[in-house]
């Protein structure tokens, strides 16, 4: 499948978070958008730098009224795991069985290695993709592009 353009209905997403609790695409859009980070594996060097920035910018993304969300073909153990090792404060959505179909639907599976590639889609609240970045496997994103302009800066007090 491809990649959904921009402008497009984004596909549907329902998985478990990293402690079990649904995670409904429809549901999540009730509260505003979702950005939908999707990485190769948890405890990877690469993944870990892009949850530490994402880690900091998270309070941008909540006062923006964005709401993050990572995922990867991880089982929930392993997410939780990750997360609680890495204080991240947002869901990880476990796309593990059947494996990869989210990161398929979304045309960033990569079928040879069994993974989720580095892709960035953000949903808007009626549900269409109104941005979308894609990066290979090795590739680091920089998710500010995804803040709204204008978003109020991070706090002194949050800086790592």
């Amino acid at each position: 499948m491809t990649v959904p353009a921009v402008g497009s209905s984004a596909p549907e997403m329902r998985l478990r978070s990293q402690y079990g609790e649904p995670l409904d695409l429809g549901e999540l859009l009730e509260d505003g958008p979702v950005l939908l980070v999707f990485y190769p594996f948890a405890f990877s060097s690469v993944c870990g730098g892009e949850m530490h920035q994402l880690i900091e910018l998270h309070d941008r993304f909540r006062a923006a009224g964005i709401t993050v969300v990572g995922l990867s073909v991880d089982s929930k153990y392993a997410l939780q795991a990750w997360s609680m090792e890495m204080g991240i404060p947002f869901s990880l959505a476990a796309d593990f069985w059947p494996h990869g179909a989210v990161a398929r639907a979304y045309g960033v599976f990569d079928e040879d290695r069994g993974m989720a590639t580095r892709g960035t889609f953000l949903i808007g609240a009626s549900g269409m993709v109104e941005q979308v970045l894609v990066h290979g496997p090795a590739d680091a994103r920089d998710f500010t592009v995804f803040l709204p302009a204008g978003a109020p800066a991070a706090p002194e007090s949050a800086s790592h």
